[in-house]
């Protein structure tokens, strides 16, 4: 098994194509070729964990947070992340970071929050536009089964929770081939009309080249009339945060507790308790008072995220903010990636950093 098998895998829970444009997500240090021995999954990607790896005998370390953020202009050991970068060189240790594709993920970081918080009808909290396309293609009728089914086998047509999703528009196509032309109906320089058909499908952005590979394939045309539109819809399964609901209200007293409990916070800082009670809950691992609005808006009762300044707290009016720490909201991603992988690879090692990461300490 090579490093590519593992984050093909991975891709397919967080494809990288959703990444935020200031992230740095991918294989940040070693080949995609390269045998593996064991995977160490972290939350950052520190010296102290490398060492870890070295001593648990695992060449590839997959990281939430990229250890390679902004550009090195040198490797001279002088910091944490030069340091880090160094060591896993030497030992020919292969570093992989997630990050906001995982973020972005249905099924991903703050969705992990929501399952550790034991919310029911989760949903994600800020679904992202423009992810879906729409692919229109012109084809003889008698080949549009076999085009739509080699579209389907790649992932087009799904939609939410359907597949197979397709539309079919009847007509009469004309064209000529020139003398160059192969055409594979009718004859060269003369103007043929063909029974056509427009096949619609739409498809996720990441999946773009494999749809108009699966086209190209199976069409019988030597040149294909098609268009791909961009549709502004939002898309329920890709976006930050996640929403859901308490299987029964709490206080606001008892579910600051619950959630303090939930996080293994040192302190969860809060806005002023509300006071009826807590049942729709919003999340969003990391820096989340962006989404604050959102919260409000979907009518979440509680918004649980990390780094909130002073003035985000009095956006608290008409719900109790809660913030519970950086590395607390995110720290089920190691549990998450684990169980992801090992779904497909359950007779290989992959295994949970032991080595704490978290720089804040509490008094």
């Amino acid at each position: 098994m090579k490093i590519k098998d593992i984050t093909d895998h991975i891709e397919q829970l967080a494809p990288l194509h959703y990444a935020q444009n200031f992230d740095n997500v991918g294989l940040l240090v070693g080949e995609s070729n390269t045998p593996v021995t064991g995977v160490l999954i972290t939350l950052d990607c520190l010296e102290t964990v490398i060492d870890e790896a070295i001593v648990r005998n695992c060449n590839l370390i997959v990281t939430f947070h990229p250890i390679i953020f902004s550009g090195l202009k040198h490797l001279k050991p002088t910091d944490y992340v030069r340091r880090a970068v160094l060591k896993a060189i030497k030992n020919n240790i292969a570093i992989y970071a997630t990050h906001t594709a995982l973020d972005m993920a249905h099924g991903g970081v703050s969705y992990r929050m929501a399952h550790e918080m034991g919310l029911q009808n989760v949903k994600t909290l800020v679904p992202e536009k423009s992810v879906i396309k729409k692919l229109q293609i012109h084809v003889p009728r008698e080949n549009v089964d076999e085009l739509r089914e080699a579209l389907f086998s790649c992932g087009a047509g799904q939609l939410g929770n359907y597949t197979d999703c397709s539309f079919v528009l009847d007509g009469k196509g004309t064209f000529m081939g020139n003398d160059h032309s192969n055409p594979s109906r009718g004859q060269k320089n003369k103007r043929e009309t063909v029974q056509e058909a427009v096949l619609e499908v739409t498809f996720l952005s990441h999946q773009e080249s494999s749809v108009l590979q699966a086209m190209w394939e199976n069409h019988p045309y030597e040149e294909v009339s098609y268009s791909v539109e961009t549709l502004e819809n939002e898309y329920s399964k890709i976006g930050l945060g996640a929403v859901g609901n308490l299987e029964n209200p709490m206080s606001s007293n008892d579910f600051l507790k619950f959630t303090k409990t939930v996080f293994k916070s040192g302190v969860v800082r809060s806005s002023l308790s509300r006071k009826r009670d807590i049942q729709k809950v919003a999340l969003l691992g990391g820096s989340g008072s962006f989404a604050i609005k959102n919260a409000i808006s979907c009518g979440a009762d509680a918004y649980i995220t990390a780094d909130l300044k002073y003035h985000d707290f009095f956006q608290g009016e008409d719900l109790l903010l809660c913030d519970v720490g950086h590395y607390e909201s995110e720290q089920f991603t190691k549990n998450l990636l684990q169980e992801h992988i090992s779904e497909k690879f359950s007779s290989f090692a992959i295994l949970c950093a032991q080595t704490q990461t978290n720089p804040v300490n509490y008094t």
